[in-house]
């Protein structure tokens, strides 16, 4: 009988193929690896741009900022230390989303109007050191090198699994349908786009590029709630999106409110580069709760991940009861298939880990100039390790999960009378062809389609 790609292939083969995805998933950690008390400053600053030595400057941006000073004296204040500094915690000044031109000004200027208590009450400033934090070129060489060879490689396996799918004689169940849309939502993030900002001056980049990476968290963690359902194999009837609701409405709703946070500080950037929500105390203390809360909704979802896995783990588990019955052949068989599943299973915990680790580090990283003494460090290697994890993860889901053209049992087909009933499953929704896959009977029923 039909059935998929990761029950038919030999178990040689599949070896292999985890190998080959290893040896690339290790390949793309190396690669990135190579490379007065709260006195208000008002700060009138303007940033220009020209393209050679000779030209006018053209403005860019303006604005009036304020930030709040928190400065401390290191030394006693004793007559000894008399004309010593204050030293003062680093301030959010400026974010540019691409940096298309080759010269850029900044003027900086700190106006004094007592009348209005303008820079009135902050003392004497002596030095103003500036913090710059941008991609080297080595690093954007690596990413820019992986996002362009990524992209053709699951936009391939993506339409040669859709076209296995569009084979079958029956339509496409629901976990066909979700590994479909992860892999749509990964070719969207891999897309180069980052090219033409070499050229263009598009500062809405890093906003598109927080667009494009919320889009794939929410599938991604939708996908995993509904793959460890769809292989729960209980009674609740299957293979309908709304039976997962419960369970996808508070990712889909996370996933917007880190938009409109996201929009929050992005969005207003586009126009004016020099604001920051960590400006103010009100949105100090909003940003801070917000990373809190949103690493706690992270530990939370993988916590319930891994009871979901539990229970897969259970349930094939009490399958095996059906295995001693069986002939020799059948039983090795499906103790094959049971172990690739567990197998694959952990592999998904493992990414799942490795994801929500990414998360919450990022996000500590995305604030940490604004912490003062806290920082975390998050160096290209990982970047490129977790992106390069996401798209073997997904390539090797559409790959394994694909319609195999492999028939277990063919050579067997005069004993087909007495394995009719010696057929047990792994999932709960695919079916192919010539009716339920191998895996699909382990739990004796078929899902509503």
């Amino acid at each position: 009988m039909a059935g998929a790609i990761i029950e038919n292939m030999s178990t040689k083969k599949l070896v292999i193929v985890g190998v080959i995805l290893l040896l690339f998933q290790a390949f793309a950690f190396m690669v990135g690896g190579l490379i007065e008390d709260g006195a208000m400053v008002t700060v009138d600053v303007g940033l220009a741009y020209r393209d050679d030595t000779i030209s006018e400057w053209t403005e860019m941006a303006h604005s009036f900022e304020q930030r709040k000073l928190s400065c401390s004296f290191t030394t006693a204040k004793t007559y000894e230390n008399e004309g010593r500094f204050y030293e003062c915690d680093l301030l959010p000044f400026m974010e540019v989303g691409s940096v298309a031109h080759k010269y850029y000004l900044l003027n900086i200027r700190l106006p004094v109007n007592d009348r209005k208590k303008v820079n009135v009450g902050i003392g004497e400033i002596k030095d103003i050191r500036l913090v710059g934090i941008h991609q080297n070129g080595g690093f954007t060489q690596v990413w820019f090198a992986m996002k362009t060879f990524l992209t053709p490689s699951i936009l391939i396996i993506m339409i040669w699994y859709w076209r296995r799918i569009t084979l079958m004689s029956r339509p496409p169940v629901l976990l066909e349908k979700v590994i479909l849309a992860l892999g749509i939502s990964m070719t969207f993030i891999n897309i180069p786009v980052e090219w033409f900002s070499v050229g263009f001056n598009w500062t809405w980049m890093l906003l598109f590029g927080d667009i494009r990476q919320g889009i794939f968290y929410s599938m991604l963690l939708s996908f995993w709630i509904i793959f460890c359902g769809e292989h729960l194999m209980d009674q609740t009837e299957r293979n309908r999106f709304s039976v997962y609701w419960k369970q996808v409405g508070p990712i889909v709703f996370g996933s917007f409110c880190l938009f409109i946070f996201d929009m929050c500080e992005r969005g207003v950037q586009l126009t004016n580069p020099f604001y920051s929500i960590w400006a103010s105390d009100v949105g100090t203390e909003l940003a801070m709760a917000f990373i809190i809360v949103a690493g706690i909704c992270a530990c939370l979802y993988f916590l319930f991940l891994c009871f979901m896995v539990f229970q897969v783990f259970r349930n094939i588990s009490g399958k095996r009861t059906s295995l001693p019955a069986m002939s020799k052949a059948r039983r090795l068989h499906y103790e094959g298939l049971i172990f690739r599943f567990k197998f694959l299973m952990l592999v998904t915990l493992t990414c799942a880990a490795m994801t929500v680790i990414f998360f919450i580090i990022s996000q500590v990283n995305e604030g940490h100039w604004h912490w003062g003494e806290h920082t975390v460090q998050v160096n290209s290697a990982f970047f490129t390790g977790i992106y390069g994890m996401w798209n073997l993860y997904v390539f090797a889901i559409m790959f394994l999960y694909a319609p195999s053209h492999k028939r277990y049992g063919d050579e067997q087909s005069s004993d087909a009378g007495a394995n009719s009933g010696e057929d047990i499953q792994l999932t709960t929704t695919i079916t192919h062809v010539d009716g339920p896959t191998e895996i699909y009977k382990m739990s004796g029923k078929e899902a509503q389609e």
